[in-house]
């Protein structure tokens, strides 16, 4: 693997909202339970199948179905399918999480190109992407969302949404309040 799988990868979509996944997730290990694993290695394939779940650190993805190929060069691509398949993961030096919906992701590890087809969705606090189809390339750090999937008929009526919520105010630091308007102006007038 190259250090993490398409199901790590798949957990940097928060970078669409200026945010990265828990860094330390990276080095922790990989677990996958499943009803049936089946690896060969003459195709250099393996297939998780049946309420597949994966964790790896504070991800957790689930699918119906992981399927992984790999390159003569080690290259990896991933497919994972699901009624959806689904990621959460804690943002790194956040209490905040992401989460992430879709009926198929695919990730290419030689490209670090991550794809969410069909019903896509990515939650992050109250911010929300949603569309048939969602990309995001890690290496330009570029995410695009699009009502359709390329070469198919949109099934959302070929629009996208996205919920940006404002900031929160910004407090005021202790005891640098500010002094009432009307209350300054009455200190101006005595001299």
């Amino acid at each position: 693997m190259r250090k993490i799988s398409f199901i790590a990868a798949s957990v940097l979509l928060p970078l669409a909202f200026g945010a990265a996944a828990e860094k330390a997730d990276r080095e922790k290990e990989i677990v996958v339970n499943a009803d049936r694993i089946v690896a060969d290695d003459a195709k250099k394939t393996s297939v998780s199948e049946g309420n597949v779940v994966v964790t790896q650190g504070t991800m957790r993805m689930t699918a119906d179905k992981v399927t992984v190929r790999e390159d003569s060069e080690k290259h990896k691509y991933y497919v994972a399918n699901g009624s959806p398949v689904t990621f959460k993961q804690k943002l790194d030096n956040s209490e905040e999480w992401v989460e992430g919906f879709a009926q198929r992701a695919e990730f290419d590890d030689l490209n670090d190109v991550l794809r969410l087809y069909d019903k896509a969705r990515v939650l992050r606090s109250k911010n929300e992407i949603t569309g048939d189809y969602i990309t995001y390339d890690m290496r330009r750090e570029l995410a695009e969302v699009t009502g359709g999937t390329p070469g198919r008929q949109a099934t959302t009526g070929g629009r996208v949404k996205a919920v940006i919520q404002p900031p929160p105010p910004k407090k005021e630091p202790p005891g640098k309040a500010a002094e009432p308007a009307l209350q300054l102006k009455a200190d101006e007038g005595k001299s």
